[in-house]
Order: structure tokens, then sequence, then C-alpha cells
């Protein structure tokens, strides 16, 4: 049980600025392990912008509500996610061959791909929350699962990217190189079960099974990001694992959007 405490902790503190005890230290032996708990972690930063929303949309409006809950999203992971995101629009979007594109990519400095990427980005996610919240928004279980489910859901399909792809950049400065290593499965059979528990939840509440379908649809996205990352500079980087994140993220969004409306 120690042990498993130490690997969630170990998530805790790489993938969010929330503080973890002292006594789990810093090993990167557990980085890989410790991503069977990064859907759970999507569980704590969908609660907690899932609060903000709410909050926010009684105080004031659902416009501010949404702006609060990306706010706090991103506060309580660093941009952790986003960050690898506009990294990678920066590099796939300046670079035409595999060493330019991880060259771009490993650039502290942020480009016009990457800028204009986080403000699409952001600004999708904006609109598809405003069109999806006022179908549940007299509903608090249902926009906290929403929520949640899109954070855990999208985490683990990075995840599953560790498992069917391969890493490009094994140099001693790579901070995603410990959590690249390729792990057990029973890693991936625990992440995958933290992933679904929301959406269960989310199903039994609105008893739509066409709901479940989001899963397919999710790793569908993800079967196209990794063949695209691959082609280009064969396998995959920590900035893509961002990347994939915060794409099914929004296509976690699309999907339920689109279902609340014509169901």
């Amino acid at each position: 049980m120690k042990q498993e405490l130490r690997l969630f902790f170990t998530a805790l503190q790489f993938y969010t600025r929330l503080p973890a005890p002292a006594w789990v230290g810093y090993n990167p032996d557990d980085m890989n392990k410790a991503t069977r708990y990064l859907p759970l972690i999507g569980w704590i930063v969908g609660f907690l912008s899932g609060v903000f929303l709410l909050l926010g949309t009684y105080l004031i409006d659902l416009s501010t509500g949404i702006i609060l809950s990306m706010i706090s999203s991103i506060l309580l992971t660093g941009a952790f996610h986003e960050d690898g995101f506009a990294d990678a629009c920066d590099g796939f979007g300046g670079g035409w061959t595999k060493e330019k594109i991880l060259e771009i990519m490993k650039d502290s400095r942020v480009g016009t791909y990457a800028v204009v990427g986080l403000i699409l980005l952001l600004g999708i996610k904006f609109s598809l929350l405003k069109a999806l919240i006022p179908f549940i928004q007299n509903q608090p279980a249902l926009v906290l699962l929403t929520l949640i489910s899109a954070h855990a859901l999208s985490r683990f399909m990075a995840v599953t990217m560790i498992f069917t792809h391969s890493y490009v950049r094994f140099t001693n400065d790579s901070k995603s190189k410990p959590v690249a290593e390729v792990g057990s499965k029973s890693t991936l059979f625990i992440a995958g079960i933290f992933a679904i528990i929301p959406l269960l939840l989310l199903y039994f509440l609105l008893n739509q099974p066409v709901l479940l379908m989001v899963v397919t649809f999710l790793y569908l996205i993800k079967i196209m990001l990794a063949r695209y990352f691959t082609k280009w500079i064969g396998g995959y980087t920590g900035d893509c694992l961002g990347a994939t994140q915060q794409v099914c993220e929004i296509g976690f969004y699309i999907f339920t959007a689109i279902l609340w409306k014509f169901i």
C-alpha cells in the first residue's frame, strides 16, 4: 500500500503543482509505474475545474464560470499538457525533418505555430463547454462527472501511446524519458480502470449507452495522432503525449456536445 501511495504522489508532483509529502522523494524508476495514476490525476483536475465552473456560473454567468474552470486546470497542472501541445505545434509546424522537429520542440522559445495553436485550442475548448454545459447546468453532479471523465479519459489515451508506440528522444536531459519506459500490463490496466469509472457513472445517470462510444472515438483520435507523429519523427515525445491529452479532451467535449444536442 505504501508503494502505491508513493506512486500516486509521484504522479501528483510530476503532473500537477499540488504538494506531495516529503517522504515521497523522487525515484526515476517509479515514473513509468506512476502513469497508472495519471487518469486519477484527471479526477482531481476535472473535479476542481468543475467546482470553479459551477461556482463562477452561479455567482456571475456561464462564460465566467468556464474561464475560471480553464484557469484553474491550467494553474493546477502548471500548463503541463498545454505546453506539450504548444511545443508540438511549433515542432511539426516549423520542422521538415525529424531532427529539425525534435530540435524545435526542445527549444523553450515560443513560436507562431504555438501561439496560434494555443489560441485555437483554448478558444474551441471555451466554445464547446459553452455549448455543452447548458444541457446539464442544473445538474451539478453531471457537470462534475463530465469534466472528470474528459480529463481522465484524455490522460488515459496518452498513457496508451506509451505502450503502443516508441519514444524517440532518449537523451539524458529528457524529462519524459523515465515515463516512456514501457511498463507492465498491470499499469495500463489500472490506468484504464481509473479512466472508465467516471464515464460509467455518467452512463448510469444518463442511461445513454451510446455515451460509451466516446472511448472508441478518443482512441481513434489517438491512433491518428500517433500515425502522424510516427510518420514525421518515428514515434512520440513527451510533448506529443501532452498534445494527445489536449486533443482527446477536446474530442470528448465534441462527442458529448453533439450527443446531448441530438439525443
